[in-house]
């Protein structure tokens, strides 16, 4: 019952920050996060740090914090700070949405969790950095939504506070430029250009992630497009290079596929001569797979294919009618 109580106090305050947040929110001004800081003297880098993890549970505007942390810390704290409490409103948000508010955020969210959630699964961590990098979700949003994928928190919090650096230093100078060209500092000019060009950096970085996403995945197939080919009853050789206790283990294995771990590849070749059709290489993701469908063709093995995002997308697509066992 206190636990019930406690729940639903700390899902108040959270909502009552939020509401408050969207109807003030053209009260959030730098000069008035300024004010208040410049009465708080050595304490104000700490309040400041805290202010921005609230705003960001809150659902308040990043580019506030991070302009005014420029203005009023430099471009080196500034971001520093900036960095630290973007990260830390990052946490409570994910921690809020794991332990007490995973209905609203899945509302909120609609059709874009799915996207994330499929995208943790696949990838964990690498797709975390993926959606920091890449401005695709709503910050804010993004945050609360990660916390119902299954990704621990701590690489959810090692892998935001890295990948956030690149934009959290290009608004911070932008800050910085800005209040510097009001006092008449002519380098201020040279900050601001650097900004802007560290900001169309990262605007670009989508067209970029899908020209190499598109000319790198030759050599690929989905978790559909195997399930397909195998219902179609096509010869196919699938070469699971997972170690035998993965492949025996709770994740299962594709019937009918030949387990040879990637590091035993070298010396065990021979097995895999005379076998019919394509191979697809499998393992739990795609790494290992990848390593080894490098080695096949160096080998003189054609075609080898990799299965995209190995066996945790295929028991993904498989949950209703499962084609993976533990043999």
């Amino acid at each position: 019952m206190k636990r019930n109580f406690f729940r639903l106090g700390l899902l108040a305050v959270v909502g009552g920050a939020i509401l408050w947040a969207a109807l003030n929110r053209d009260r959030l001004d730098p000069a008035v996060l300024d004010a208040w800081l410049s009465g708080l003297g050595v304490w104000a880098p700490v309040a400041y740090v805290l202010a921005y993890a609230a705003g960001t549970v809150a659902f308040a505007p990043g580019s506030l914090f991070a302009l005014a942390g420029g203005a009023m810390f430099g471009p080196v704290w500034g971001t520093l700070l900036n960095l630290t409490g973007a990260t830390i409103g990052a946490g409570l948000a994910f921690v809020v949405a794991r332990y007490l508010a995973g209905d609203w955020v899945a509302r909120k969210a609609g059709g874009r969790l799915g996207q994330l959630v499929k995208g943790v699964e696949a990838e964990g961590w690498r797709f975390v950095a993926f959606v920091r990098l890449v401005p695709l979700f709503p910050f804010n949003l993004t945050n609360y939504a990660l916390g119902l994928t299954r990704i621990g928190l701590l690489p959810y919090l090692l892998t935001s506070f890295i990948t956030m650096a690149p934009g959290a230093l290009a608004y911070t100078w932008l800050g910085h430029a800005g209040r510097e060209a009001l006092e008449g500092n002519a380098a201020a000019i040279r900050y601001g250009l650097l900004a802007l060009g560290v900001l169309a950096a990262i605007a670009f970085v989508p067209r970029l992630v899908k020209h190499l996403r598109g000319s790198g995945r030759e050599g690929w197939i989905s978790a559909e497009e195997l399930a397909e080919r195998l219902s179609a009853g096509e010869s196919l050789t699938l070469l699971d290079v997972r170690s035998g206790e993965e492949f025996t283990g709770p994740m299962g294995h594709i019937e009918g596929a030949l387990n040879i771990p990637v590091e035993e590849l070298p010396s065990r070749l021979d097995e895999l001569a005379g076998r019919e059709g394509p191979i697809v290489a499998i393992c739990r993701t795609d790494r290992r797979s990848a390593a080894a469908q490098k080695l096949l063709k160096e080998a003189g093995f054609a075609p080898v294919t990799v299965l995209q995002g190995g066996m945790t997308k295929w028991n993904a697509l498989n949950r209703a009618a499962p084609r993976a066992r533990a043999a």
